[in-house]
């Protein structure tokens, strides 16, 4: 009996989700537990196995194309069933085309009502029309006078994109931007996306699902969390050195210690010996978390859909250095690759966020929410340092927390910092 793949739910938040690539193509044959398609969610660009043997008879959804959870994606004909077929029936379209006409009340059948005749500005609006473009490229082809019909996008799954349209008008030279502009003025969303004169290097971004949903957690954290910011200096010199030493004696093993390795060590310790930064706003009351799990910002490719994602250490304050290191690599590769799972960025209840291998001296980061805090670590500067009361050149790096005031007073926040600088600059600590 032919299987339908529908769009999973792969987060617990996620409604809807965007097929970046198919794996397989019409006709391949496939296993279950076979990796078919990356799809883009809220939170990250994830696998999709299949868990039935067959063959894929029908791809019913594009890649680039975003569609709500549920939503039939494709078909796997099993045991030789013509899978085409039940793709073909499950079509939109063809259910329009085969459903019964209604009975007016008299009885009689309701006669469909005409269908207009095509015409080429809405064609492309259709969703069952080839021509994809987006709702800003249509806008600009409609003041540029510039014809869809012989444009072949570049967005995803073919679709126009600004970058087509304005690439299409400089081809016209009896209809140059400029004078339509000055002729027939743009409404005002389409002119903040011009910002008047665009050149032709111009170009538009699609904005994928995953940004989308970093920008809203974003805007809800700073709106919604009263953020503040305490920062601290911390002697890097003893950590750097004892750092390298064991990263020598561990070579033979292919472990190599980060900084970011002993930096999450030292917060979850710290973590444990101040609850109220494992804890959570709730409302009428606080939550003290009994797990200390600590995620880890990590960046993503632009194959990925670029951003960020939280990848999750759990239990971080039960781990050593080794475990740490080879945990965070590991979840940081398939972060980059294949796409983490759900399972990997859940429960975080503290965050991380380091620049300073990008050479950032320091930054404040936002609040990741339900965390109550967040610590952005720049980089271990060589600078002029005062060292028992000599002027000698040392290792700096700044350590900035973001708090969320509701459940973290400023005396709280100092005396956490001191005790991540206590066992930074002690790192020998660490160890046990």
């Amino acid at each position: 009996m032919p299987v339908q793949i529908t769009m999973p739910r792969l987060s617990d938040t996620m409604q809807s989700g965007t097929i970046v690539r198919w794996n397989v193509k019409e006709g391949d044959s496939v296993a279950s537990g076979d990796v078919v398609a990356d799809v883009e969610t809220d939170k990250a660009t994830m696998e999709m196995p299949v868990y039935d043997d067959g063959v894929i008879s029908k791809i019913m959804v594009a890649a680039g194309q975003q569609v709500p959870v549920g939503t039939p994606i494709a078909i796997i004909a099993v045991d030789g069933d013509d899978g085409q077929a039940v793709a073909v029936a499950s079509s939109p379209a063809s259910a329009q085309t085969s459903a019964a006409p209604a009975a007016a009340p008299n009885g009689q059948p309701v006669p469909h009502a005409p269908q207009p005749q095509p015409q080429r500005a809405h064609a492309v609006d259709s969703p069952s029309a080839r021509v994809r473009v987006s709702p800003l490229a249509r806008r600009m082809a409609e003041e540029l006078g510039v014809s869809l019909d012989a444009i072949r996008g570049s967005g995803p799954g073919g679709r126009i994109v600004k970058q087509d349209i304005l690439a299409a008008a400089n081809r016209q030279p009896s209809a140059p931007a400029p004078t339509v502009l000055e002729t027939r003025p743009l409404p005002a969303e389409t002119a903040l996306a011009y910002h008047a004169p665009l050149g032709a290097g111009s170009s538009e971004v699609t904005v994928s699902g995953m940004r989308q949903a970093i920008a809203r957690r974003l805007v809800e954290s700073k709106s919604t969390i009263p953020h503040y910011q305490v920062a601290m200096r911390v002697n890097m010199d003893p950590l750097l050195e004892l750092r390298t030493m064991l990263n020598a004696q561990l070579e033979p093993q292919g472990v190599k210690l980060s900084v970011n390795d002993f930096i999450v060590r030292a917060c979850a310790l710290a973590m444990a010996a101040h609850p109220f930064f494992n804890a959570s706003w709730a409302g009428d009351r606080i939550i003290l978390h009994g797990d200390v799990n600590v995620g880890v910002a990590v960046s993503l490719p632009a194959e990925r859909g670029g951003g960020l994602v939280v990848a999750v250490l759990q239990h971080a304050n039960r781990k050593g250095l080794r475990d740490i290191s080879t945990e965070t690599r590991a979840l940081a590769e398939k972060a980059r690759t294949r796409g983490l799972g759900p399972e990997d960025m859940s429960g975080a209840t503290f965050t991380i966020s380091n620049l300073g291998m990008f050479g950032v001296d320091n930054f404040t980061a936002i609040i990741n929410p339900p965390n109550s805090a967040i610590l952005a670590c720049g980089a271990a500067v060589e600078q002029p340092v005062v060292r028992n009361h000599q002027l000698v050149v040392g290792h700096e790096m700044q350590a900035t927390l973001s708090l969320d005031h509701r459940v973290i007073d400023g005396a709280m926040a100092a005396e956490y910092l001191q005790t991540v600088k206590h066992n930074l600059e002690n790192p020998a600590t660490l160890l046990v």
